[in-house]
């Protein structure tokens, strides 16, 4: 068993990756779980990291304090990656509250504090549900315990203005756009159907007026049709779940140059 003094520097460097990494990532960063626990969590994780990876005896030099930002800027950018993904959901649920006619109408985020769609809110609750189901919160706390395989402690120097990481990051933003789209394609379908409709009645029947009519009609339309797809949403979250791993492993890749 190694001594836990002589492992004490890169112990805080541990510390520092799994910290920074809880304040980006999904579920783990919201700022209902307290402070505290958050700092705790992360403690006795790198208590568990340091003894099972394979952690070099450190000096505490010019060069440390060099790693231990590199530490955070890593623990950074890998929670932002995985909450890029994770984003599309609530894109989705704009696009759908926007046909809907919903999108006038935003809720405060108990999570976040900002603002969201009703329905993007909706559904990412949902969705979060569905992660901490499939012990998805495991795998977000496998992907930083396995992030020293690719990029280790005594590694100083990290890419971050390399193209291929841009690029990789524009890929990621890219993707997360299409996958919202993919996503709320069947309830803005079907409301732009509803639209067409509307505009025959309106030509056929002046005397109807359609834009006291549609709304409600839009609405009742677009909750049915959220039934009726709710399952291929939850498939489509469980598709995003394995996006969002393979972005972090890619990005990870990237950062330690393999």
């Amino acid at each position: 068993m190694v001594d836990f003094l002589p492992a004490f520097p890169a112990f805080l460097l541990i510390f520092v990756r799994v910290t920074s990494f809880f304040l980006m990532m999904p579920l783990f960063s919201y700022r209902s779980i307290p402070t505290p626990v958050k700092i705790g969590l992360g403690f006795f994780m790198a208590m568990i990291m340091v003894f099972t990876i394979d952690t070099p005896l450190m000096e505490v030099d010019s060069l440390y304090f060099l790693l231990i930002l590199k530490e955070a800027l890593v623990g950074l950018m890998i929670g932002f990656i995985a909450y890029l993904i994770l984003s599309a959901i609530q894109i989705a649920g704009g696009f759908i509250d926007f046909q809907m006619g919903f999108a006038i109408a935003n809720v405060i985020d108990p999570q976040t504090g900002a603002q969201s769609p009703l329905m993007g809110q909706y559904l990412y609750t949902i969705s979060l549900f569905f992660l901490l189901m499939v012990n998805g919160h495991h795998l977000l706390l496998d992907g930083v315990f396995y992030s020293y395989q690719f990029i280790p402690l005594e590694q100083a120097w990290v890419p971050f203005g390399s193209e291929n990481m841009a690029e990789y990051v524009i890929k990621v933003f890219n993707s997360m756009f299409i996958i919202a789209f993919q996503m709320a394609i069947p309830v803005v379908g079907s409301l732009f159907l509803v639209d067409i409709a509307l505009g025959i009645i309106a030509r056929t029947v002046p005397q109807l007026n359609v834009f006291v009519v549609g709304l409600p009609i839009k609405i009742g339309v677009s909750f049915i049709v959220i039934i009726a797809v709710m399952s291929i949403l939850l498939m489509a979250v469980s598709q995003l779940f394995e996006t969002m791993l393979g972005a972090m492993r890619g990005l990870m890749e990237i950062i330690g140059g393999t």
